[in-house]
């Protein structure tokens, strides 16, 4: 029995055709967000610095620029936590962690009419959302473990609730000081016994 033939993979881009979709995304995020979704894509082409038919080379639609933009955002800030692990001490890692995930979520917020007219059109750019952001947390948690400053009985899915509400309660960028002493607060229970002490 013959084993069903592999489609070729895709090939990877050129520095420059990176570069120009890394422009397109950064571009289209902030377009979106402060625009709105009626934004013509010919702007964002513009601002971009690249022409409408590079454009729909890396997106054939509105649809997928859009989607793109916010997996990026996504990307970026999931992939940030080794990188930030690395960089820092793991406390100091997922407390910076943090205030980056209120911009990820300003940033989504300020998408949420673009995000609706992809969910419309029934994609769904959501899908892996919480898995990866629950992996980025996990890595973070675990080097705290290791190095004895994070309590070693926190879920990662806890901590996701808890940045969650605190944005939810404090996520208006006038709110963003008191959304940083709310993360503190988090970030002072996530310390508390991480020794295995209680005193």
């Amino acid at each position: 029995m013959s084993t069903p033939a592999r489609p070729p993979a895709a090939k990877p881009l050129r520095a420059d055709a990176r570069r120009n979709r890394e422009r397109l995304l950064d571009v289209a995020v902030r377009a979106f967000s402060q625009d709105g979704p009626d934004v013509t894509l010919d702007a964002i082409a513009k601002e971009a610095g690249v022409g409408i038919g590079t454009l729909y080379r890396h997106f054939p639609t509105r649809e997928a620029l859009i989607e793109a933009a916010y997996r990026n955002e996504l990307a970026k800030l999931c992939d940030a936590a080794a990188e930030l692990a690395h960089e820092m001490p793991p406390d100091v890692a997922m407390r910076t962690w943090m205030d980056r995930f209120v911009d990820y979520l300003a940033t989504k917020r300020g998408m949420a009419d673009a995000l609706r007219a992809v969910i419309a059109s029934g994609a769904n750019p959501y899908a892996h959302s919480r898995d990866r952001l629950l992996g980025a947390i996990g890595t973070l948690l675990d080097a705290g473990r290791t190095a004895g400053t994070l309590r070693r009985d926190v879920a990662a899915e806890d901590v996701l609730t808890g940045v969650n509400g605190i944005c939810l309660a404090a996520g208006e960028p006038a709110q963003r000081e008191q959304a940083g002493r709310l993360l503190d607060l988090l970030m002072d229970g996530l310390r508390y016994a991480a020794t295995g002490t209680t005193t």
